[in-house]
């Protein structure tokens, strides 16, 4: 069956008349390129979406309202913004390796194979008009561009007073909210107002590492301070102390908890804001990126009925995300989990939980005292920083409760000896701790620019692989609009497990170092370490040696 013309169904469907369809072939010939659809649109006879639909008929492409979907931004970065634009195309949805994208243009095979060699992925498209589909992109993409104008607008506001902008002016208000909700739709942790000499950075930490996403004029300073002070409810005539506040922002229909922190410096206050979101989602452990042989040791651990089993490494290296990934495993009706945080981070179901709140006299040890006398069955202590908590876990430990806690050490035997130093009795550690999981967040490469390369020989002498890895390729990122060329989306954990052992025991009663735990420990197989998970990681193309080598000390084992 003959195909119906575009023009044809056009007719059919009361749209055109025959003398609009001839006056739109008419300035097709004289402007070579132009579609009869495009045509028509220009003559005014038809809308985009009179030509989007008809499309939809004649070839059987579906036909999408942009107006009425949702759109979800992780797939929208699969592509990157100048492609995008070039091609009028946005990503909608990815089910497996397809992905389905809108087009003005869905039957230009030039640009479906230029979307299928961007993204890996094999394109399903789907129709859209070109206004609709540019206004998505420029909601999406322009967020900086709208700061750029905000500030402006706060600087006109000003009238070329010298004093500092007012914190009641809309824009200004604009442009603090507009900080924080590009920052949610980057996926920053953190975001950092910091005062220079002459100008003002904005900083966000995304994926762990802080980048600069804009500088705003000095005069604005103390105005878009003062709007966060403001919200924080904390006082905004109080500058030459630290402050801490919270507050609340909406994104996306979600309740997002915003924590402030203030900070006077010599420029003026600094300020760091904690973007948490209380309603996420808790990540399964396997998901993690626990390697088999650690995660089946740590699933183990889980099922104890006794013991204390911590979560070490720096600050913002996923400890808290590892223990309600924890946690939420080992939920169940039959056990009576109660944990005591600063903060509470994400609620947790079937689970009671404690808030640190030292003017009201309850800290880690007053909170975890309370927590024994309400018959526990497993217990979460937030961190151990003295030598009353310490005692005090160490003591649960042995008494019948599963026990959950972080420190700060750089690795799993040093968690032993900070427990030593603290000032622990020996005899409670080797009886009490089960195991220690030592974690480090190793930002991902990212999917979209990834490419194959053959690493020069230093690096893998460095890494220890020169020989076994030799003319092998390994992966890393280009940088492109997905990762705003960093090379990087995204982190997966990189971890240690030392599990106690009769031989370790032995040594944490003797006092010994954590340099002679750990070669203990590897020699009798009781220690898996960071650096061989980050090498296996980048083996498999996750990550890469620069990454390992900036979170983890690289050295033969």
């Amino acid at each position: 069956m003959k195909r119906k013309l575009l023009g044809e169904i056009l007719m059919d469907e009361g749209l055109i008349s025959e003398e609009q369809l001839k006056a739109g072939l008419e300035k097709q010939k004289r402007e070579k390129g132009l579609r009869i659809g495009e045509a028509l649109v220009a003559l005014g006879a038809v809308t985009e979406e009179d030509v989007a639909k008809a499309i939809w008929q004649q070839r059987k492409i579906p036909y999408v309202d942009l107006d009425s979907y949702a759109l979800d931004p992780n797939v929208i970065e699969l592509v990157p913004e100048k492609v995008a634009r070039a091609y009028v195309a946005l990503p909608l949805f990815k089910i497996g390796n397809a992905l389905t994208v809108a087009m003005a243009d869905p039957l230009n095979l030039i640009a479906v194979d230029d979307l299928r060699s961007k993204t890996g992925c094999e394109i399903e498209p789907v129709i859209s008009t070109e206004g609709k589909i540019t206004r998505c992109l420029d909601h999406y993409y322009r967020m900086d561009e709208s700061i750029t104008q905000l500030v402006k607008d706060v600087a006109a506001g000003e009238g070329g007073k010298k004093e500092a902008a007012d914190i009641s002016e809309a824009p200004m208000i604009k442009l603090a909210n507009l900080i924080i909700q590009q920052a949610i739709r980057d996926g920053a942790s953190d975001v950092h107002i910091e005062p220079g000499e002459k100008e003002v950075s904005v900083r966000y930490r995304i994926d762990g590492v802080l980048q600069e996403i804009k500088k705003l004029p000095k005069s604005i300073h103390e105005a878009i301070a003062s709007r966060y002070k403001v919200w924080g409810e904390i006082d905004i005539a109080k500058k030459r102390s630290a402050q801490d506040g919270r507050f609340f922002i909406t994104s996306d229909s979600k309740e997002i908890e915003v924590r402030l922190s203030t900070f006077p410096t010599i420029y003026g206050e600094n300020l760091v804001m904690r973007i948490l979101d209380p309603t996420a989602t808790i990540l399964e452990l396997k998901t993690l990126g626990l390697p088999p042989a650690i995660f089946d040791s740590y699933m183990k651990l889980l099922k104890l009925p006794e013991g204390m089993v911590l979560v070490t490494g720096p600050t913002g290296s996923g400890k808290t995300t590892t223990l309600y990934a924890s946690l939420a495993t080992i939920s169940d009706p039959s056990l009576n989990v109660i944990t005591i945080e600063d903060p509470v981070e994400y609620r947790l179901k079937q689970i009671r939980q404690t808030q640190v709140n030292p003017q009201a006299g309850v800290t880690f040890a007053s909170g975890l005292r309370a927590i024994l006398r309400q018959d526990p069955d497993v217990i979460m202590v937030g961190e151990i920083r003295d030598l009353e908590t310490a005692q005090m876990a160490a003591r649960a430990a042995l008494t019948g409760h599963l026990v959950f806690s972080t420190l700060h050490t750089n690795d799993a035997p040093g968690a032993v000896t900070r427990l030593v130093d603290i000032g622990v009795e020996p005899f409670l550690i080797s009886s009490g701790v089960a195991g220690v999981l030592a974690q480090r967040l190793a930002r991902t490469i990212c999917t979209s620019c990834k490419e194959a390369f053959v690493p020069p020989t230093e690096i893998l002498e460095q890494f220890f692989i020169a020989k076994k890895a030799k003319g092998r390729k390994f992966y890393r990122g280009r940088g492109c609009q997905a990762c705003r060329f960093s090379g990087y989306r995204g982190r997966i954990g990189i971890y240690e497990l030392l599990l106690i052992s009769d031989p370790l025991r032995d040594l944490i009663n003797e006092k010994r170092s954590a340099m002679e735990i750990r070669k203990a420990a590897l020699k009798n197989g009781d220690l898996r370490t960071l650096f061989r998970d980050g090498l296996r990681k980048v083996a498999k193309g996750i990550t890469t040696f620069e990454e390992i080598s900036r979170i983890v000390q690289v050295k033969g084992e």
